[in-house]
């Protein structure tokens, strides 16, 4: 199986191409800085990797991005390049709940552990995050806790083998002390990794159907709304 997948939903931008398969698969990543970067490094970047494969975009089976939640600028930007290198081979694109890949990744980091509780946590800015609950058993993932947008001090971990994501260094203090963290990202190889078992249940769809997942609806306000905020709460503009 011939995959491309990508991920910059965070201030990662991670890159892979995946050839063959069984003995025969081989793997090129590459991960860099994102945020600014990525809208001028991940097309040259996903070339680069295609080309070392010795791939064209028309041999890919599927087209992997992490579809969100996260940065809106990197989500908007991971799914126009999915969209755009889709239309222009004809092959399927494949969203990947970015929670999920998290995930994926504290699973492969614990020894890929067969059975494994998780709760995947990015960080949402505007001291929040955003969350979700996997279980991992008898080869598949399962969700238990759907996406949330919560403060730190509202997690809810019953039930979770570990906590995983990149909120530590700015919420550790502020999440359960007893709760076991693992610093994860949605990697490319976790998409990757998922990308069969999303492929055989129908999870592809076509590029003009390829969409980011926002889970906070609006990030920013104009001048104009801030304006009426602040005359609402009796703050002068």
């Amino acid at each position: 199986m011939n995959l491309l997948a990508f991920d910059t939903s965070t201030d990662t931008m991670s890159i892979a191409v995946q050839s063959g398969a069984g003995e025969a698969c081989l793997l090129y990543q590459h991960t860099a800085a994102g945020g600014a970067h990525t809208s001028t490094h991940l097309i040259p970047e996903i070339q680069r990797l295609m080309a070392l494969a010795q791939l064209r975009f028309e041999d890919l089976d599927a087209i992997v991005f992490g579809a969100g939640p996260g940065s809106f600028t990197g989500l908007r930007t991971a799914c126009s390049v999915a969209q755009g290198l889709a239309f222009g081979a004809a092959v399927p694109v494949l969203p990947v709940n970015t929670l999920l890949a998290v995930a994926e990744e504290a699973r492969w980091q614990n020894a890929a552990s067969p059975s494994f509780a998780v709760t995947a946590l990015l960080d949402a800015r505007m001291d929040e995050l955003y969350t979700a609950g996997y279980v991992f058993a008898t080869g598949h993932w399962t969700q238990d806790k759907s996406e949330r947008l919560i403060k730190p001090e509202s997690l809810d971990w019953n039930g979770t083998d570990v906590l995983a994501g990149n909120v530590f260094a700015g919420y550790g203090a502020r999440l359960p002390p007893q709760a076991a963290q693992t610093l994860a990202l949605p990697t490319a190889t976790a998409l990757l990794r998922l990308a069969p078992a999303l492929l055989a249940c129908g999870a592809a769809v076509s590029a003009e159907n390829a969409l980011p997942t926002y889970i906070r609806d609006k990030v920013a306000q104009t001048t104009l709304e801030r304006s009426a905020s602040k005359a609402l709460a009796g703050v002068a503009p």
